[in-house]
């Protein structure tokens, strides 16, 4: 019985016992289908075909550029086909067994260009020195820019910022221990803009008495006692917008990922930048690994006696 016969009698299968959808039978028939003409260029029937030939199929869908998505629903297929064909008792061994999936390629962060990490920053500023004194809005205002030069400075998780004590700003030294994930504490630095802008808050913090009582450095009404992180990652759109930076591209995250890119961008080591970040494991931080292999490049390019 040829490759056909078997992959019709399988999608029955799949469409009398398993109430697969006519758009779910389709992906699996063009998928097997394309198994099949693959292993038949060998002479080879699918229901026949040994691990080898089914891991050279995969090989093939990478280098014609498929993605690890498209060749992980491939294998998927195939892996179910020679699993029925394994339980009806016509075929002695399931080929797949020892195929591994597609490793999907972790995808680089989104992050921002120094040019628009300062635009940003220049916003925030200028709205806050803009605003008339005492008002809601100038609250409000020295508080985004406070938040946005302190997370931009020390490259802090959006949860550690929101939640810092009130003891951070007092102190106004140039670092200071934030606990983070599993309790694990690290030594993150601030910059003179964020330490003025922590200043420039913490004046009109301390006009509200509600607010100077608070443990925290940003309190809110909120049941933690401290400023949302979704409350400021709203604020932080809304400033992105009035400074002309697309907001799809815009997060609390991403300008973690701009102190980060940046850091690397301008000579610091992965290292110190995986203890900056909090980071246990090293192979986290490689994420940035294209920014040193960029710097790298310029480097040898600039540097090097026979470089072009």
């Amino acid at each position: 019985m040829g490759s056909g016969a078997r992959i019709e009698a399988f999608l029955e299968m799949m469409a009398a016992e398993r109430g697969a959808s006519d758009n779910t039978l389709a992906s699996y028939r063009r998928d097997l289908e394309d198994a099949a003409q693959h292993v038949a260029a060998k002479g080879q029937a699918l229901q026949d075909a040994g691990a080898d030939d089914l891991r050279d199929f995969l090989t093939a869908l990478s280098a014609e550029g498929f993605a690890a998505t498209t060749q992980t629903r491939k294998l998927s297929a195939l892996r179910q086909f020679f699993q029925f064909l394994y339980a009806e008792g016509l075929r002695g061994d399931d080929p797949t067994g020892v195929l591994d999936s597609p490793k999907k390629g972790r995808g680089l962060p989104k992050t921002l260009s120094e040019e628009e990490t300062g635009s940003l920053l220049e916003r925030a500023e200028t709205e806050a020195r803009e605003a008339a004194p005492g008002t809601p809005e100038h609250i409000a205002a020295l508080r985004l820019h406070a938040l946005l030069e302190v997370l931009y400075a020390s490259g802090l998780r959006v949860s550690e910022l929101v939640s810092l004590p009130v003891t951070v700003a007092l102190r106004d030294e140039r670092f200071f221990a934030v606990r983070g994930k599993g309790g694990k504490e690290r030594i993150v630095p601030l910059s003179g803009k964020a330490r003025a802008a922590m200043q420039a808050w913490l004046a009109v913090r301390k006009a509200s008495p509600s607010r100077a009582e608070s443990a925290w450095l940003f309190p809110a009404g909120s049941e933690s006692g401290h400023l949302p992180r979704q409350v400021f990652a709203r604020e932080l759109k809304a400033v992105a917008a009035r400074a002309g930076i697309d907001t799809a591209k815009i997060s609390p995250h991403v300008l973690r990922h701009a102190f980060a890119s940046h850091l690397l961008q301008n000579g610091a080591d992965l290292r110190a930048v995986q203890e900056l970040l909090g980071h246990s494991d090293i192979s986290t931080t490689q994420i940035y690994t294209h920014v040193l292999e960029k710097r790298l490049a310029e480097l040898v390019q600039k540097h090097h006696p026979l470089a072009d």
